[in-house]
């Protein structure tokens, strides 16, 4: 698929982020891969796009190795593939990624 924003891509992959599953373009760093899902918020955040400002730091993982560590990477500079777990969030990132990572609000009981 075609769009300027993002690396041409063939299909989504998926990954989880903070437990939460997402599909995202292949072949995308995983910052252009949280604008994928977020949009609105992303642009908002106060990123370099090019590893200086260390704000789109996060912690992942292959989810074939659950029992591994996190290593800390930078969002902008890490492609996303299928399965990777997003396991800790830079502060900038969570606020910029928190309406779709918060849970649902509960629905009202029926009456």
């Amino acid at each position: 698929m075609s769009d300027p924003l993002f690396r041409d891509y063939e299909r989504l992959v998926e990954i989880s982020i903070l437990g939460k599953k997402f599909k995202v373009p292949e072949k995308n760093t995983f910052l252009r891969a949280f604008q994928y899902v977020s949009p609105e918020t992303i642009p908002y955040g106060r990123f370099c796009w090019n590893q200086e400002c260390q704000l789109c730091r996060i912690g992942c993982r292959s989810s074939a190795q659950a029992n591994a560590q996190s290593r800390h990477l930078l969002a902008c500079k890490v492609i996303v593939a299928e399965g990777l777990e997003v396991t800790e969030l830079s502060d900038e990132l969570k606020w910029t990624l928190s309406g779709i990572l918060k849970p649902p609000e509960p629905r009202p009981p029926l009456e």
